[in-house]
């Protein structure tokens, strides 16, 4: 009886630098690999005695070409590239080779985005006199030699004691008081700055808050991990109506990318509480310029329906079986599946069929490159967009179709479950053809959850499920600025001062403009503090 394969997390570790995570890799290997040759010669003593008969046992075979395919697998995990491209053409690689031995060094970068500083170098006393003459040098008006570097801000934590003038009527009738400086809540010690700058540190950068602590011990700030999560605790609280919009915004769209991935809960109290074991949930809903995420305890379809119930629309998923099941129990909701994911399933087994996935790999390619023809969600993009696929990506899915017809496989084994895959999920991964919204993958699901995973890694997960909602939501904000294309801490400074003003906080695309300018107005402050310290 063949026994569950061991977990292995399936990611290229042949740069990885973490020691823990690399001796743990090797014991796993290790053990699969004693398993996997135990089991072949178990496997090859009993195909020994079925070889006398004329027909050998199919289900044998089977066993040791999917022991054969999984021990590859495990070695790809480890050493191989994480890339799904196909590998360039013996000619491609040969221009690249040559461009490459072209290149005599790395071209500087101009970064003209970088706010120049002009510091002007006098020539010194002692070198004011000419050594050939004697005289005394002149200034050569105009006459100057330059050369430009880039320089760093050294961060500097202060204490500002604000000072809130009062005046008084001669009478005595009343005082007036200058106005308190804004804080983020009544009676903080630190500035809103301050907590910006911790949340973008651990939601944008991944760096946990115990590390953070030592960084501004080593900066000057004597601070602990309990104050900086007040900080964010609070932060969290007055940006709580834009985790909300974020997440109207996202349903306001017809098409949504779903996607989900692991978040560890750190406190067993809170693992008992709520009957789970360590491992939760980060839920992922995605469109081009917003993110939203909820941490959940559990990858059911009661999440699912949770997070879901009130969107109305295509929902763009890979075939993990809750969203089959989710959108058989409503009527407005259809799936599209994710031809990726398609894709993978080939390409996993491309080294033990070659010339079987060769084909479908092609056919599969060519419906990417012609969506390429039209990026974008604009009403010209997907006009055209729907004008390609119609004339030409239609006719290659009809290939697709009858390739998967027409192949020859043996039932059972790891290209008949690839096509058993795809013509499964058929009605979802032809979808987009009748709709241009449709993206062919969720790429952009999956890209949104780097930023949970590498957060993860670094602060391993959240101690309470008060922080899973801190992380959900600043993580919400942050990764919707970011595909938007703005700058997060200017547009952190807007969406706090309209919460605190008691306005509607602006979507990061509804402020462009004014995040440019308060982005420009923070480098200009930072520029003269640099100028008057030169």
């Amino acid at each position: 009886m063949m026994h569950k394969p061991l977990h292995i997390v399936a990611r290229d570790i042949s740069q990885e630098t973490d020691i823990p995570l690399l001796q743990q890799a090797v014991r796993l290997l290790e053990h699969e690999n004693r398993r996997l040759v135990q089991e072949i010669a178990t496997l090859t003593r009993e195909l020994a005695e079925l070889h006398k008969s004329a027909n050998p046992d199919e289900a044998v075979q089977l066993r040791l070409e999917a022991i054969e395919q999984h021990l590859a697998k495990l070695q790809k995990m480890l050493y191989g590239p994480t890339s799904e491209r196909n590998k360039p053409s013996d000619s491609e690689d040969k221009e690249k080779q040559t461009e490459k031995r072209k290149q005599t060094g790395h071209p500087r970068r101009k970064q003209e985005q970088l706010p120049l500083v002009i510091r002007r170098h006098e020539v010194p006393e002692v070198e004011r006199i000419c050594d050939v003459c004697g005289k005394p040098l002149l200034d050569w008006k105009g006459q100057h030699e330059s050369s430009r570097e880039v320089h760093i801000l050294q961060r500097a934590f202060v204490m500002v004691e604000h000072q809130q003038q009062k005046m008084r009527c001669p009478d005595g009738c009343s005082v007036v008081t200058a106005p308190t400086p804004r804080k983020l809540f009544r009676g903080a010690r630190y500035s809103i700055d301050f907590a910006l700058e911790v949340a973008l540190e651990k939601y944008l950068y991944h760096m946990p808050l115990a590390r953070q602590v030592r960084q501004m011990k080593s900066e000057g700030l004597v601070v602990d991990t309990q104050t900086l999560w007040d900080q964010l605790d609070k932060l969290s609280l007055v940006l709580f109506p834009l985790y909300k919009r974020i997440l109207e915004f996202v349903f306001s769209h017809a098409v949504v990318g779903a996607d989900e991935t692991t978040w560890r809960m750190l406190n067993k109290e809170e693992q008992k509480k709520h009957g789970t074991n360590k491992t939760w949930q980060v839920w992922t809903l995605a469109v081009p310029s917003a993110a939203y995420y909820e941490i959940k305890d559990s990858r059911s379809l009661g999440a699912a329906t949770e997070l879901l119930g009130d969107f109305k629309g295509t929902i763009l998923c890979d075939g993990y079986e809750v969203y089959p099941a989710l959108a058989r129990s409503t009527a407005d909701k259809v799936l599209a599946f994710c031809w990726s994911h398609t894709r993978r399933k080939y390409k996993d087994i491309e080294a033990f069929f070659p010339k079987e996935t060769e084909g479908i790999l092609k056919l599969i390619d060519k419906l990417f490159e012609i969506d390429r023809r039209a990026e974008g969600d604009t009403p010209e993009a997907l006009s055209e967009r729907a004008r390609l696929r119609n004339e030409h990506s239609r006719p290659i899915v009809d290939e697709i179709k009858k390739w998967a017809i027409d192949v020859q496989t043996m039932p059972g084994n790891a290209l008949a479950k690839a096509i058993e895959y795809m013509a499964n999920h058929w009605s979802g991964l032809i979808r987009f053809l009748d709709d241009p919204r449709i993206a062919l993958s969720n790429n952009i699901s999956e890209r949104a959850n780097r930023d949970p995973v590498l957060g993860r890694k670094n602060h391993y997960g959240s101690r309470s499920k008060r922080g899973t909602e801190v992380a959900a939501q600043l993580y919400t904000i942050l990764e919707t600025a970011k595909l938007s294309d703005v700058d997060a801490r200017a547009y952190l400074q807007i969406a706090v001062d309209a919460a605190l003003d008691g306005n509607v906080i602006p979507l990061p695309h509804e402020c462009r403009d004014a995040i440019a300018t308060r982005a420009a107005e923070n480098i200009k402050a930072a520029t003269e503090h640099l100028t008057a310290n030169a």
